[in-house]
């Protein structure tokens, strides 16, 4: 049976059951604290509009008394997927923008993103040649050149390898995640970078390619952890930017009798994710994980948030219990107007990723400047930062504050634990981090209210200010 089965059966996730455990006053034996651990405090941490990630007065296990008003439980014997980490995107528009600060201001917001002791991102993606944030079209191999024999990252060395080299001199566990856009351009029909798909006679020299760009990066001393076939497979984005549609078949073939061979052979380690898009390709992703090919040499599934809903990778784990997914892209636009202020809405959406099984939350740009620039593609995206292009001063967005608070209370090999609440508007995960620590994320993007958080027969009062990320940990 697995493990969503099992957690539905558990009061059906149902109003009327969780009332019913309130009305009565009782606690199934389920709830009931690991022996030996009767936590008497918990820590709570919250951001709201005048704080962020700032400690409030901790809060007091109490035993039950009465009918609990609105109840998050959480049961920690229920255990469900690890954490990767948390993170965003170097693509080249971040990394230029890093470069036009001077070096102490480039090293202290490098140091404030990856410091396990400052936001600690832990799980980043970079891009092999060019993406729509970038300051030009580029690949690695631009001229037709069957053989790479003058394949060059060249373009790279200038400030994107230097600034995850800084990264991981700030964090030496960064996990770097690399997809590519589209293939150098002779690859393809159209002969061009723009739009366009894959050539199926292209895929075994395209298998080449991956490799030639991971071998120049450890030989730089970036060792990339894994790859994905394409970035958005199933989209050529009308041509307008770097971008390629890979028909399933071709993806399948690619990875099953190409890439994953070649690897293979040269003994690379890394990671393979198929897909790399939305929610609502649900059903490509089952369909590539049932190839044997596939499955031999990937068993992961990397996810975009822009069509669909996260309920969605739920039919995936259905099918494929035993498949890794990890959230890849997603980010906010400068144009809008809660750009800076919307640390709730990210909270809310990074708890239905991690509700439904992924392992990692990474974003788009770690910074932009105020315009979403370098940008050489049709969407107004913004960083996680903004450096401003002519004061060079730092804003934050919405998105970091959300970001840099899960980041620092759920670590690595940290375990999905069960919480279940028929609460409405208010949104909860619940994790326990490796060294035993537990920690309940509740997002509350409405008006001020308090909750009760239950633990075997246990409860604490927990006030959520309004438009608030509140963490608490025991």
């Amino acid at each position: 049976m697995s493990s969503s089965r099992s957690r539905r059966e558990f009061l059906g996730i149902t109003a009327a059951g969780i009332a019913s455990v309130a009305a009565a006053d009782l606690v199934p034996d389920a709830f009931a604290a690991p022996a030996g651990r009767k936590p008497s405090q918990a820590k709570v941490t919250i951001t709201d509009p005048s704080r962020k990630f700032a400690d409030l007065a901790d809060v007091a296990w109490k035993p039950v008394a009465g009918a609990a008003r609105e109840a998050i439980v959480v049961d920690p014997a229920k255990r469900f997927q690890e954490v990767l980490g948390f993170g965003a995107a170097f693509t080249d528009s971040s990394c230029y923008m890093f470069n036009t600060l001077a070096q102490d201001k480039r090293e202290e917001l490098l140091q404030r993103f990856f410091d396990p002791k400052e936001a600690g991102l832990s799980v980043c993606r970079t891009c092999i040649g060019s993406s729509d944030y970038a300051t030009k079209v580029y690949s690695y191999a631009d001229e037709r050149d069957p053989e790479f024999k003058n394949f060059s990252i060249e373009h790279d060395k200038g400030y994107i390898i230097p600034s995850i080299k800084m990264a991981r001199k700030y964090n030496p566990d960064l996990f770097l995640f690399a997809s590519p856009w589209s293939p150098p351009g002779w690859l393809k029909p159209n002969g061009s970078m723009l739009g366009g798909c894959i050539r199926r006679g292209s895929l075994a020299p395209y298998a080449q390619y991956f490799l030639k760009f991971l071998q120049a990066y450890e030989a730089e001393g970036v060792l990339v952890n894994a790859v994905s076939t394409q970035n958005e497979t199933d989209t050529e984005q009308d041509g307008r930017m770097p971008a390629c549609a890979w028909p399933q078949e071709y993806e399948i073939e690619f990875v099953g009798q190409h890439l994953g061979p070649l690897l293979e052979k040269n003994g690379l380690k890394t990671k393979i994710w198929v897909l790399d898009h939305n929610y609502n390709l649900w059903g490509r992703a089952i369909c590539t994980l049932d190839n044997p090919a596939v499955k031999k040499y990937s068993n992961a599934v990397a996810w975009h948030g822009y069509v669909g809903t996260p309920e969605m990778m739920q039919k995936v784990h259905d099918v494929h219990p035993d498949a890794q997914m990890f959230w890849t892209e997603g980010g906010p636009d400068y144009t809008d107007p809660k750009y800076l202020s919307d640390w709730t809405k990210w909270s809310e959406t990074f708890t239905g990723i991690l509700r439904n099984w992924c392992q990692a939350v990474i974003g788009w740009n770690l910074a932009l400047d105020e315009q979403g620039r370098p940008n050489i593609g049709p969407f107004p995206c913004g960083g996680l930062v903004t450096i401003h292009s002519q004061t060079k001063q730092i804003t934050e967005s919405g998105q970091y504050w959300a970001m840099s608070h899960w980041s620092r209370k759920v670590k690595r090999g940290a375990r999905r634990i069960e919480s279940q609440s028929a609460l409405k508007n208010v949104h909860h995960a619940a994790f326990e981090n490796a060294s035993g620590e537990r920690v309940l994320m509740i997002t509350n993007p409405g008006a001020a209210r308090s909750v009760d958080v239950r633990l075997g027969r246990m409860q604490a009062k927990v006030d959520l200010p309004a438009d608030s990320i509140v963490s608490i940990s025991w």
